[in-house]
Order: structure tokens, then sequence, then C-alpha cells
């Protein structure tokens, strides 16, 4: 419950001089609490008079108070840092509080008559200090200096359409005399109409590419599943194809080895009957030798007649 009151309550824990959370706080007779620094800044002021009072509500003081940090406060603002929001914070692209002490936080809105940004706290406590004050607030811009004019430091609420340049009601009344003046927020309506013609167009521009775009998919997508259906047909007509190659190949192959068969159990056969002819023939050719050497001519004619008798008709060629 406490922790939540610090969150809802923070405001209550700003330093009135520097309007940031309290550093080093300390409470003074009156009751009230500054930041240290912020408080001695103001009574090194008065030193002279020898009077020291609370910016507040000026309650005096004769002889200048001893400062002592309260503690139990403090504690309180380091608590209450802790709980604040990290988003609260101003970072990269954010408009900065103005205002802010340390650690910057992000503006909300800005003041054109102040020319400062705040932050939701700070912008409090403007709206308090200016009450009943019409101060022009918009939203934070980090462009402050470019919506003033520079030679009268007046808003830029007007706008010149015959120079088309924005310009304050004192350019109106001197440098742009006679021109074809109209207020800025006037002109934004007007430029604002014309935009959303553009848009039109633009959006029409838009819908047109994005159905063009739409119809050259579909007409790729119609071209891949046709191409895809062709790339098939002619799969299924080369595989068959190459199934009857395969066959042919493999009946000529089975041809040629049967022939190859034959013809090798042909030759073999007949390999046979030469090596058992020619086997027939040394044995013989042995015998007439050793024939030849024996002292029996009777033996020898015998032997020789009968042989002639049994190879007359002997023809190498025939018997090949």
């Amino acid at each position: 419950m406490a922790e939540s009151r610090i969150s809802v309550d923070r405001n209550e824990f700003m330093c009135p001089v520097c309007l940031d959370l309290l550093k080093d706080p300390v409470t003074i007779q009156c009751g009230h609490s500054y930041c240290k620094s912020c408080i001695t800044g103001c009574w090194d002021q008065e030193d002279q008079m020898r009077v020291y009072s609370c910016p507040q509500c000026r309650q005096t003081f004769s002889t200048r108070p001893a400062l002592a940090t309260n503690t139990m406060l403090a504690e309180v603002v380091d608590k209450l840092k802790t709980k604040l929001p990290a988003d609260i914070y101003a970072g990269a692209g954010d408009v900065e509080c103005d205002v802010c002490t340390g650690r910057k936080c992000k503006a909300i809105k800005s003041c054109l008559m102040c020319l400062n940004s705040y932050c939701q706290t700070h912008l409090e406590q403007h709206e308090s200090f200016f009450k009943g004050k019409k101060h022009n607030l918009t939203d934070a811009t980090g462009r402050l200096q470019e919506m003033i004019c520079q030679k009268h430091e007046k808003h830029l609420d007007m706008y010149c359409i015959t120079d088309q340049q924005c310009i304050c009601v004192l350019c109106m009344k001197y440098e742009h005399k006679n021109h074809n003046t109209i207020s800025a927020a006037a002109q934004r309506t007007k430029k604002q109409k014309q935009l959303k013609e553009t848009q039109r167009r633009f959006q029409q521009r838009i819908q047109q590419r994005e159905e063009d775009l739409q119809q050259l998919r579909e007409t790729v997508e119609s071209h891949k599943r046709s191409t895809q259906t062709e790339v098939e047909d002619i799969e299924k007509v080369f595989t068959e194809l190459i199934r009857s190659i395969e066959r042919s190949r493999s009946e000529l192959i089975g041809l040629i080895r049967d022939q190859e068969k034959a013809a090798v159990n042909r030759a073999e056969g007949q390999l046979e009957r030469l090596e058992q002819e020619i086997d027939d023939l040394k044995m013989r050719d042995a015998e007439l030798e050793q024939l030849s050497h024996t002292q029996d001519h009777i033996q020898f004619l015998q032997v020789t007649d009968q042989e002639e008798h049994d190879h007359s008709g002997l023809d190498p060629a025939v018997t090949r």
C-alpha cells in the first residue's frame, strides 16, 4: 500500500525550486522540504540581508538554519525513483523535458509561449504556476525554435499564400502586407484536403498494382504448373523408352551369349578330337622311331609293310 501511494503521490516529493525529485532532501523549520543544494543556493543570495526565508511560505528566520538530511524522506524518494517506469525516461528519438535535471524524462507537451518541453510532472507544475494564463501547448516537439518567427519571436500561426511560407502576425502586418494570407490552421485544413486526394490517388494506384501483382503471381503459378505437367509427361515417355531399350539390350545380349556358347562348345569338341589325334600320332611316331633302330630285318619289314597298309589312306588335311 505504501509503495502504491508513493507511485501515485510522487508530485509531493518534487523540489519547489528545481521542480525535480528531491535530491539530498532537507526539511526546514516551517515544514517545507527542498533539495539541499537548492535551498543552500537561495539562502546564499540572502546572506547580505541576514534574513532567511522559505521560498514557499515566506516564513523568515533571523539566523540561518542548520541543514540536515531528512533520511526518512530520502529513503522514500529513493524508493520512488526505483518505482518509476523505465519508459518515462527519454530515449533515442524522444523529446527531452527541458526542466528535468540529471536523467531527462520524456516530454509529452511543448509550450509555444515558454519555448520549453515538459514531462508529465513538470507539465503539472507549469499549469499550476501559470494557472489562469493562456499558454499555447502542443504535442512534444524538438522543433520549437522552427515554430517561432526568428525576427519577431512570435508564433508562426499565419501562412502567406503569395510567398508560400509560414509567418507570424507581425510579418503579415509589415513584410507581407497586401499579400494573400490565411491562418496556418486554415491552410492546414486546405492542404489536408489536397493531401487526402493525393492519398486517395496513391491508394487507387496501390490497389491497381496489387491486383496486377496478384494476376502476375497467378500467371507465374499457372506457368509453373503447366511446365511441371510437361516435365512429368516427358519423364514418363523417356522412362518407358529407356525400359524398352533395356529390354531389347538384354534380349540382344542374351542372343549373342547363346551364339557364343554354341560356337565355343563346337570349338571345344574339335579341340578335344585334335588333341586326341595328336596324342595317337605321337605314340605311333615313337613306335616308328623305336622300330627304326631294330636289328631284326624281318620284324622291321613286316611292321613297315603293315604300317604302310594301315596308313595308306592317311591325309593330314582330311583328318583336320
